[in-house]
């Protein structure tokens, strides 16, 4: 079979620097079976893009400014091959560890490239790791969120870490509750717990995680729980392991 008469693999190019996109897109044209479908500044008009066009590959920085390459990756959240262009390594290694497609180092150069893609078009239709475990892998032991990303629908909103009052677990999402607001996102309640600084963080019961910032004091509730009273109010239950982990933390700040 031809290229001519080759099915095309659609792919969107992802990176802030419009010089980066360039080479990528010149690599690209010796590639007829690849339609680029658009390229994409930042991680917001990424996130649409993927939306409209749903591609099979994207060639995605991981360094980019508001929006970061693992936002985005958290945002779509979805089957695809990612190659990632990034100018760390550190972060490249990661990610390709945990079954990232690949990875090219700027400036990215054609042997390097030619590779990569060959890589990719075996991996088309295979099923890919979840973009959320992509992206935690990626961050590494200890590095823990400074921000969440949170879509609905075309709207994505940034919840500064330090602003998140608490969790809580509804099924396969949770509610993450800030400045009075709350903001659904598709995501366990584990694998936000193990996003989080444990010594801000604490899960005092199965289906809520806590700001220790915001807890003012802890009550009985009937007679084996305790309930979590916050500064704003909120009263959350607190299971008796939780209490012993929320104890325990308090009296360290004490």
């Amino acid at each position: 079979m031809n290229a001519a008469n080759e099915k095309k693999i659609g792919a969107l190019i992802i990176d802030d620097e419009d010089l980066a996109r360039h080479v990528i897109r010149e690599l690209l044209q010796s590639h007829p079976e690849i339609s680029v479908l658009a390229e994409c500044a930042n991680g917001f008009d990424a996130v649409k893009a993927f939306a409209e066009h749903k591609p099979e590959l994207i060639f995605l920085d991981v360094q980019m400014p508001k929006l970061t390459g693992f936002d985005v990756l958290e945002l779509i959240d979805a089957d695809v091959a990612v190659i990632f262009v990034t100018a760390y390594d550190q972060y490249a290694m990661r990610a390709f560890e945990v079954h990232a497609v690949d990875y090219l180092l700027k400036p990215v150069g054609r042997a390097r490239f030619e590779a990569a893609l060959e890589r990719a078009k075996g991996r088309i239709g295979e099923k890919m790791p979840a973009a959320q475990e992509l992206a935690a892998a990626a961050r590494g032991p200890q590095e823990y969120l400074e921000r969440l990303v949170v879509k609905d629908g075309t709207r994505v909103t940034l919840i500064p870490v330090a602003k998140l009052d608490y969790a809580e677990a509804q099924d396969d999402y949770v509610a993450l509750a800030s400045q009075g607001k709350k903001h659904l996102k598709q995501q366990t309640i584990a694998s936000l717990e193990a996003c989080l600084n444990p010594a801000c963080f604490v899960r005092v019961h199965r289906s809520y995680i806590v700001n220790l910032e915001r807890v003012a004091r802890i009550e009985p509730y009937g007679k084996e729980s305790k309930i979590a009273i916050l500064t704003d109010g909120s009263r959350l239950p607190v299971s008796r392991t939780g209490y012993a982990r929320l104890k325990a933390l308090l009296d360290e700040r004490a």
